[in-house]
């Protein structure tokens, strides 16, 4: 651990920048009382972005405001990705911490199956399983979180292996501690700051992931909109208007920027060494 214990500027800008933007995409529609984002207007199909036309974005094909489309979906691609990034949170510190403090055969039979995990055709399994069972935001979650929680899971195991010998452990099992109570009252406990730290690397990731799938039109259906949604609707409209891309673009740059670098800090401040084995 450092013992610098007040946060470094990068952090606090990064924490402060994700803040802006949180606030944006929830406070800012009903504050400025942007229209509807999905309800086109005729009248004002292309318009370019202006302050005095009261679209500060500009408007697209249809008259709907850029604005408040991009807003929306940035609650939309950072609720899917904040979701998506707790279930891969709990199964890759479940999963880590089994096999990290196991051992032997059951170690090395799960890391198998994360590496057989880390091998498949991700993006042909999420087609093949909306095409099954439909496009729904549960299944969206499901697809993202099983797909980000990899990483992490080797991250939390190779740790659990270090922390398996320590005297704290070694003690705990030598007073009788049965290995649910090794894990719940021992090591996870220990296991969970690393993990909270790596969420700043795997958030980005989800929202990435989110935003890629609808961009290819496998996100949610409408009328929601994320931000990848945006960028596939923006990018039939370059020539004739391109703030419908770039606006959308700009948000998502930043955000996955903000969290990428904001995890960085938080590794380097917390002086986590928890590279997989």
């Amino acid at each position: 651990m450092s013992t610098n214990r007040s946060l470094p500027g990068q952090v606090r800008a990064c924490l402060a920048l994700l803040a802006l933007l949180a606030l944006l995409c929830w406070l800012a529609p009903p504050l400025l009382d942007l229209p509807d984002p999905h309800r086109p207007h005729w009248d004002t199909p292309s318009a370019a972005p202006s302050l005095q036309s009261g679209h500060w974005f500009g408007t697209d094909a249809i008259g709907r405001d850029v604005l408040a489309r991009t807003l929306a979906g940035g609650r939309v691609s950072l609720t899917v990705g904040a979701l998506a990034t707790v279930m891969a949170l709990l199964l890759g510190l479940a999963w880590g911490a089994v096999a990290g403090y196991a051992g032997g055969a059951l170690e090395r039979a799960m890391v198998r199956v994360l590496d057989v995990l880390s091998a498949l055709p991700f993006l042909l399994i999420v087609i093949l399983l909306l095409a099954l069972f439909g496009r729904s935001a549960w299944l969206l979650l499901a697809a993202i979180g099983a797909y980000v929680w990899i990483d992490l899971a080797r991250v939390v195991r190779a740790e659990a292996a270090r922390l398996r010998e320590a005297p704290f452990v070694l003690a705990a099992r030598a007073a009788g501690a049965r290995f649910d109570q090794v894990l719940r009252w021992h090591l996870l406990p220990q296991l969970l700051p690393l993990a909270l730290v790596y969420l700043g690397l795997i958030l980005p990731q989800a929202i990435l992931v989110e935003s890629f799938l609808g961009f290819l039109g496998l996100g949610l259906d409408e009328p929601a909109a994320s931000w990848g949604t945006l960028l596939a609707e923006g990018s039939q409209e370059l020539d004739t208007a391109p703030w419908t891309l770039l606006f959308p673009a700009a948000f998502l740059v930043a955000t996955l920027a903000a969290f990428q670098f904001l995890g960085d800090g938080l590794r380097d401040w917390l002086d986590v060494r928890g590279a997989p084995a």
